[in-house]
């Protein structure tokens, strides 16, 4: 059982998000709640929470302060800030404690649920000591690093270039432990910015995307009748293919097996 922990002031929207994720992770997840950043802090002491879902603007300690505090007491816990602060100066800070992402409320079912199977799966890893890596820092800060407004000849046109370079990206490492600060760092922008630049190019984030990019290409793999789930779940990024399943199922609304059958029974 996973543990998590939901930061909000507002009762009634953690009501709402404890039952959204009931709803898709069932009693998979052992959740608490706080009231303020510096109660966060004090359950995630005692409850060792891998999981923090952060509201931002809470009395006492706001959910960065918190978060802050949260990543110094354990590197390995998954913090995901869901938030109605819409500020790049937010996201910069929540990036700087390496937060897996900055959703803004309110956040869509698919977004949400995207990202929590993440969280989720990282967790696990984690867990198992097997994220060497994953939550290393951004790199040095004196890394070279893009961080403003993209020009060229027309905005539009450099915008689609960028998109274009990102996608790019994505192809040649989706079926890798890639992250979106991995993305960052491979095309030279701050996290912080790459963040905002991907949600312009492609108008969701980056782990929401890779997901859906992965189950396409399962569908590919997939009409081959050679090649086996486990096969198809390892060439698509995912080392469970137990996991793998779950996640093409609530995009496809089948398992891999009944897809595959549907496929061909249509031929």
């Amino acid at each position: 059982m996973i543990r998590v922990l939901i930061a909000d002031d507002e009762g009634i929207e953690r009501m709402a998000l404890c039952r959204r994720l009931e709803k898709h992770f069932g009693d998979t997840l052992c959740i608490c709640q706080a009231e303020d950043g510096a109660e966060a802090v004090e359950l995630f002491k005692r409850e060792k929470s891998q999981i923090a879902i952060m509201d931002i603007a809470m009395p006492v300690l706001n959910g960065v302060e918190a978060a802050e505090q949260i990543r110094r007491l354990d590197e390995g816990c998954v913090i995901i800030f869901l938030t109605a602060y819409d500020e790049f100066s937010y996201a910069k800070r929540a990036l700087v404690i390496r937060a897996l992402d900055y959703l803004l409320k309110p956040c869509e079912e698919d977004e949400l649920v995207a990202v929590m199977e993440e969280a989720v799966r990282l967790a696990g890893l984690y867990a198992q000591g097997r994220t060497a890596g994953y939550f290393r820092p951004a790199g040095p800060e004196n890394a070279p690093v893009r961080d403003g407004e993209e020009r060229g000849e027309s905005g539009e046109n450099r915008m689609t270039q960028v998109a274009a370079s990102i996608l790019d990206y994505i192809r040649r490492n989706y079926m890798k432990e890639i992250s979106m600060q991995d993305a960052a760092r491979a095309m030279n922008y701050s996290d912080a910015y790459f963040c905002k630049l991907f949600k312009q190019c492609f108008d969701q984030n980056f782990t929401t995307y890779l997901t859906h990019f992965r189950m396409n290409e399962a569908k590919r793999l997939l009409q081959n009748q050679e090649m086996n789930v486990k096969d198809v779940s390892a060439l698509v990024g995912y080392s469970d293919s137990n996991y793998f399943s779950k996640v093409f199922k609530r995009i496809t609304g089948m398992i891999p097996s009944e897809f595959r059958d549907s496929q061909f029974a249509q031929k």
